[in-house]
């Protein structure tokens, strides 16, 4: 947890070692930081304008997007069977989870937009179109075009 807090007297900085004078200090992992001294030990982010959540593995102080790189769980899109990464934004729908670009009618291939509503029939995404064709056929069994 992250926490900014007005300096009262100096503290020294677990980043450079050097005394806390500013206005205000970081507060991680039970220690006191510069604003410039907490940062993501991969890409080098300042972590007190990030956000307020940081995370530690390894001995490593790290961004959302870093930590998620390095040691998120990664999983395959439910489409393409492709390696999904952690940082990666992806759709579900129940227990499926996709790339955005492979969030898409499995028959027509038409993308859905935010909103747009979508049924999962056999563990097929399909269209509003391409599902009530379906029920119409007797035994729904859909055929890839």
């Amino acid at each position: 947890m992250l926490s900014v807090q007005p300096d009262t007297k100096p503290k020294g900085c677990a980043g450079c070692n050097r005394k806390i004078k500013d206005r205000y200090l970081l507060k991680a992992l039970d220690k006191y930081w510069h604003e410039d001294c907490l940062k993501c030990a991969c890409c080098d982010c300042r972590l007190g304008e990030v956000g307020s959540t940081l995370y530690t593995k390894a001995n490593l102080i790290l961004c959302r997007r870093d930590y998620l790189r390095l040691f998120g769980v990664t999983g395959n899109c439910a489409a393409c069977s492709k390696l999904i990464p952690a940082f990666e934004m992806v759709m579900r729908a129940k227990d499926n989870v996709y790339h955005l670009d492979c969030f898409a009618c499995q028959l027509c291939n038409q993308r859905f937009c935010v909103g747009d509503k979508f049924f999962l029939k056999n563990n097929m995404i399909l269209c509003q179109t391409d599902y009530e064709e379906g029920l119409m056929k007797e035994g729904y069994a859909p055929q890839v075009r």
